[in-house]
């Protein structure tokens, strides 16, 4: 058993995660907020806990956000134990059958991409289209998903599908992660970020065999796929690493999933070797909008060469972005070379997106957390709000749209492509 009881003596109750905590922002009581979550792990691991459906209740609560790892004088992991948690809650209760069969699908690509072209077939039968092309509005209600609610948008093709492996041919090579929701829902990042590669003069290398990082199975606590998957992305990659520059995903949790929790969740299991081999590779792996204005002429050549545009952008920082990988500055930097850019009040605050639980079966908590962003963004009078992470667009074009708001999202890769376009 992980050791909780480690992290909860190390805990002093000072209380600032309390006021930043997503969860107890929206439901604010003392048990569902970091210090709540870190002395109840301690009672578990003493025996003065039983995880009953209760405590499970409580700790499948938590966003993930990682604010409170943020503010702690102490640096806490709580975001990490509550990960570990619920493996063991997935052991004692099981994972939801509609889960399972999503990270089943998860682990085999081909029938993944049957799946998804399935989808995008029939999908009027239950979906209508957005009048902004935000996504796929749910026609009537279904289990887990309620009349009126914004969802993914559906592509005939997956992004991995659409390009050949290897595309141009320069002394600069990289490759392209793509991650599931902008491989299958939001194809349209990847499409733009092969513009820009091209205008830069990369050769690009669309690793076809990559599987998806993990991180919707690693929040559920399905370890079992987690390890699957991680471990067959390692030797993947291990196989072309040094062929390239880098890696770039244009994902945020994503990127923080290869960079960060890769190493953390084998060393967690005492599977060093693993861990070392994830390390060796992060070197070479980066968020796209980091990569990009840190290695490469994109800045200016937005300059010389991008147009300015009259697009009002308002920018959100993801959690795994800004928290976990200390990326906001260089998108925002890239940005603002072709847009006028419009703060909001708190772009830290957490979109309340908080993984595939959340999202199904405590949909109501991600309600409350996406409205006062929501809110946020429609005041800054934008027409567009940005921000690197496919999990964050799901969840903040559905509050958009729940709050009858014109305003429509787009990864800031897509609006590079736009200001680069001829």
């Amino acid at each position: 058993m992980f050791e909780f009881t480690k992290i909860s003596d190390a805990c002093i109750k000072c209380g600032k995660c309390i006021p930043t905590c997503t969860i107890h922002q929206v439901n604010p009581d003392e048990v569902t907020s970091p210090r709540g979550f870190i002395e109840l792990l301690g009672d578990y691991q003493k025996g003065s806990l039983e995880l009953d459906r209760e405590a499970k209740n409580i700790f499948e609560s938590c966003f993930l956000c990682t604010n409170c790892v943020d503010v702690c004088p102490n640096s806490l992991p709580t975001d990490m134990i509550i990960e570990e948690v619920r493996a063991d809650i997935a052991k004692k209760y099981g994972i939801a059958w509609y889960k399972r069969a999503f990270f089943w699908l998860l682990r085999h690509r081909r029938i993944m991409d049957i799946a998804s072209k399935l989808g995008y077939v029939f999908r009027s039968c239950a979906l209508s289209e957005d009048p902004k092309g935000r996504g796929l509005l749910a026609r009537f209600s279904l289990p887990m998903i309620k009349k009126g609610r914004l969802l993914p948008s559906m592509k005939s093709v997956s992004f991995l599908r659409k390009y050949p492996e290897r595309m141009g041919k320069s002394d600069k090579r990289v490759a392209i992660f793509i991650g599931c929701l902008a491989n299958y829902n939001y194809t349209e990042i990847g499409d733009s970020l092969v513009t820009i590669l091209e205008k830069l003069g990369y050769e690009i290398f669309i690793p076809k065999k990559q599987l998806c990082c993990g991180a919707p199975a690693y929040f559920t606590g399905d370890f079992d796929t987690v390890e699957y998957l991680t471990k067959k992305n390692i030797e993947y990659f291990e196989s072309f690493i040094d062929e390239v520059e880098a890696i770039i995903i244009p994902e945020a949790t994503c990127s923080a999933m290869v960079k960060h929790d890769w190493e953390v969740f084998f060393r967690n299991r005492g599977q060093e070797e693993w861990a070392q081999r994830a390390k060796k590779l992060n070197d070479k792996i980066f968020i796209a909008t980091q990569w990009l204005y840190e290695k490469t002429e994109l800045a200016k050549l937005l300059e010389q060469k991008g147009k300015k545009l009259d697009t009002l952008v308002t920018y959100h920082d993801p959690c795994h972005a800004r928290k976990v990988q200390g990326v906001w500055r260089e998108p925002r930097a890239l940005l603002s070379k072709n847009f006028k850019l419009v703060e909001m009040e708190d772009p830290n605050r957490c979109c309340g997106f908080g993984g595939v639980t959340m999202q199904t079966e405590k949909y109501h908590l991600t309600e409350l957390a996406g409205k006062p962003k929501a809110a946020m963004i429609d005041k800054t009078g934008a027409n567009v709000v940005a921000a690197e992470c496919s999990a964050c667009r799901v969840q903040l074009s559905n509050a958009l749209v729940q709050a009858k708001s014109d305003v429509v999202f787009k990864n800031p890769i897509e609006l590079i492509a736009e200001a680069l376009e001829e």
